[in-house]
């Protein structure tokens, strides 16, 4: 308690709390703002209807939204296509050339692709709003059309289109926008918080959903039991994962300059062992949203088999997320740690391996070390981000998706990370940090910036 009330004694500090609550605040209160000439009511009952029957595409699009979705909300389509851009933005730098040189110079190369990155965004709001706006004519609930009749005709069938269109894209843009300010005027990452906090603010309507299927025998209590034990385990499997390193040991050389001598001391070079934090999960979901929502345009057989194929809880499913996961897993790690880039760095300040010989020796063994704990660490994701579909199978009920591994990895990760970076403001400030003067001190997930000696640039902004 004493460390929570150190927070309030830094002005600095407190201010960034302040600013990154009231931001959260404006988006949770965006969230009910809903888009023009539709119906959320009719809506809200139709992705109840669809989640009694095994969720889908929907409601996973709802959960990644904080539930702007069901409400038609002006942020129906959430921070998804940002971060869609991002994925993108980062596989063009490894095949550009162009983009791979302006990557490495520096803040001014960082900004221009960032930039590049919001240009995309954009775009892929446009694409995602004409085909969600187009799906939403199709959706009624039990004869109640969730597009206004008026609405749907407007302008010869194309006025709720354009509407939907500037409404939704012009709502992402201010996610971006906040998303953005908050990693750069207040504590944590903006993005990863926004996810977080649509989240956590629906997990009160979850935890009363679940107590009432209890009540009314939907869920027997020995499956609530076991629902409790397995969501305990996973929050400590993530904390013990997620605060996990290897740390290879580093000795400096002694160098005498003048009448003193410098270096000669041993440390170490700490290698997370889930260097990618929860974007191998985030990254795999928003790729596997593309082949439903394109099916919604495209109405060819073999595209409604893709989809058919492809939705959330099929074993196709879950075996191309698992995949993905691990891509994504190690796509990213190599992304931002270069074992080559750490090993000249090591050199040129006099550091070396003990029994490893400095330079290419050096960045084999390192790349070898991170090639194991990166595949125990893509496992790891997999296996949690899994677990929801594997307790559904033994339950033979639908457990609340808020509970499963990918919302509890998202939420335990978030709050770790925004924790390390308050406590390090208290450190730098001379306060404990939350395990006190004598406790360890809190490591969180992967940041998405650049290691003390990698030397590689971070992805724009996502956490």
């Amino acid at each position: 308690m004493g460390a929570l009330f150190n927070i309030f004694k830094i002005p600095e500090l407190r201010k960034r709390i302040f600013y990154t609550l009231a931001l959260l605040a404006v988006y949770r209160i965006g969230i009910f703002v809903t888009t023009p000439g539709v119906d959320r009511t009719a809506m809200k009952n139709y992705l109840q209807a669809q989640s009694a029957q095994g969720g889908g595409l929907l409601n996973l699009f709802n959960f990644f939204s904080g539930g702007a979705l069901e409400q038609l909300s002006v942020f129906a389509l959430g921070i998804m296509p940002y971060i869609t851009s991002s994925i993108i933005m980062q596989l063009l730098v490894v095949v550009i050339p162009a983009l791979e040189r302006m990557q490495k110079e520096g803040d001014q190369g960082r900004r221009k692709i960032t930039q590049y990155t919001r240009y995309g965004t954009m775009g892929i709001s446009i694409v995602q709003a004409i085909m969600l706006s187009s799906y939403l004519k199709g959706i009624n609930d039990n004869g109640r059309s969730v597009v206004n009749p008026e609405w749907a005709s407007a302008w010869g069938g194309i006025g709720f289109v354009l509407m939907t269109i500037i409404t939704l894209t012009a709502g992402t843009a201010f996610i971006m926008w906040l998303g953005e300010r908050i990693t750069e005027k207040g504590v944590g990452n903006g993005i990863s918080l926004i996810i977080f906090a649509g989240i956590v603010a629906r997990l009160p309507e979850a935890v009363y959903q679940t107590a009432m299927g209890l009540k009314e025998g939907t869920y027997q209590p020995m499956e609530m039991l076991i629902l409790i034990v397995l969501m305990v385990s996973v929050i400590g499997a993530i904390v013990f994962v997620e605060r996990g390193q290897r740390r290879i040991p580093i000795q400096y050389a002694k160098r005498i300059v003048g009448n003193k001598q410098y270096g000669g001391q041993a440390t170490h070079l700490p290698l997370k062992v889930n260097t990618s934090g929860v974007i191998p999960p985030i990254f795999a979901s928003s790729i596997l949203m593309f082949p439903a929502t394109a099916a919604s345009l495209i109405e060819t057989d073999w595209m409604q088999s893709v989809q058919a194929a492809l939705m959330p809880g099929t074993w196709l499913y879950q075996v191309v997320f698992v995949g993905l996961i691990v891509f994504f897993a190690f796509f990213y790690t190599a992304m931002t740690f270069n074992p080559v880039d750490v090993a000249d760095n090591l050199r040129k300040f006099g550091g070396f391996v003990p029994g490893i010989r400095p330079g290419k020796a050096t960045a084999e063994y390192i790349d070898g070390v991170l090639t194991r704990i990166t595949a125990g660490g893509a496992v790891y994701l997999a296996a949690i981000c899994v677990l929801p579909a594997l307790i559904q199978q033994a339950t033979s009920n639908q457990v609340p998706f808020y509970f499963g591994g990918t919302g509890l990895l998202i939420v335990v990760g978030v709050a770790l990370d925004t924790a390390q970076q308050i406590e390090g403001h208290l450190i730098t400030r001379q306060y404990d940090g939350f395990a006190g003067p004598q406790g360890p001190r809190i490591r969180g997930r992967a940041r998405t910036g650049r290691t003390p000696t990698s030397g590689n640039d971070p992805m724009p902004v996502i956490g």
